[in-house]
């Protein structure tokens, strides 16, 4: 099982190259991300936006596009929605966000004659490597659902447990995160971790295990579980934080990448084809890493 991106980029890098198309590729992170991706052989790209400009910042990274499909665009929302056409009409496996916003982009792949919609929840999945934590981390969902109610939460978790499986880890084990590990009347979240698990008992949900409510001391460390008499599988060990609304992800995800200095990487699920969903703000680090999720999301 993978435990680092180092290990991540081994797997992917055994499997058949993925093609990327990117959404307004004028971008100097962005480029560089997809070139290092190129270059470890994990990805074909196709580059959707102003080509002079893709041409200079290319030529001052040292990305050779020789033999790379770049389409001229220069307006960024009809780039946006070239770059998901060649993801819906299948010549691409995977959308990139470039230098564009997220709404934008977002209104591609949700709209109903080009877009990527499946029915499914849509949901963004971070991806962590802590070194004060024994193995990858995933928070979800920190970016894209506000408040979900306990159906969403249940597809948030599936979708979770999908790039799980892609990654190797079989069994996933799956932490509902709250303020405290006891059921309250008066905290929603609880309640909800509490029903999360009984479906995970029933069989309703699959593919993993599903414990909870967890304060997220008890959810990492077992040693606080052990003091707080907290007895669960999941408990100190957990691959995946369901967070209870998008501000607690939010916190969570900045805190671990600000004060942790966490490697990380983020991803959107539930479309058609995985959907590299990066902030600007992000390093070319983690965009490389974020398509390395969706190299190996693509190759289920």
């Amino acid at each position: 099982m993978a435990k680092t991106f180092s290990d991540l980029i081994t797997i992917a890098q055994q499997k058949e190259p993925k093609r990327l198309s990117v959404a307004v590729a004028e971008d100097r992170e962005v480029l560089s991300a997809v070139k290092e991706a190129k270059d470890l052989n994990i990805i074909e790209p196709i580059l959707v936006g102003n080509k002079e400009k893709i041409e200079e910042i290319s030529y001052e990274i040292g990305f050779d596009l020789e033999n790379i499909e770049i389409i001229d665009e220069k307006d960024g929302q009809l780039a946006a929605r070239k770059a998901t056409e060649q993801v819906s009409s299948g010549k691409a496996h995977i959308l990139m966000k470039g230098l564009i916003d997220t709404s934008i982009i977002m209104k591609q792949v949700l709209d109903k004659d080009i877009g990527l919609r499946t029915g499914n929840i849509i949901s963004h999945v971070a991806v962590f490597d802590v070194d004060t934590y024994h193995k990858l981390l995933f928070v979800t969902d920190a970016a894209m659902n506000i408040s979900p109610d306990l159906n969403q939460k249940k597809e948030i978790i599936l979708n979770a447990v999908s790039l799980a499986h892609s990654m190797g880890i079989d069994n996933p084990k799956v932490a509902v995160i709250a303020a405290k590990e006891k059921v309250s009347t008066k905290m929603e979240a609880t309640i909800h971790a509490k029903e999360l698990a009984e479906m995970n008992r029933n069989g309703e949900i699959k593919g993993c295990i599903v414990d909870g409510p967890f304060a997220l001391d008890n959810a990492i460390s077992k040693k606080a579980a052990e003091t707080k008499g907290v007895k669960s599988e999941v408990a100190g060990d957990a691959d995946i934080l369901l967070v209870p609304y998008i501000e607690a992800g939010n916190v969570l995800y900045k805190s671990l990448t600000y004060f942790a200095k966490s490697k990380n990487a983020g991803i959107i699920l539930g479309a058609k084809a995985p959907i590299v969903l990066t902030s600007r703000a992000d390093s070319e680090e983690t965009k490389l890493y974020s398509i390395v999720l969706a190299v190996l999301l693509s190759s289920k």
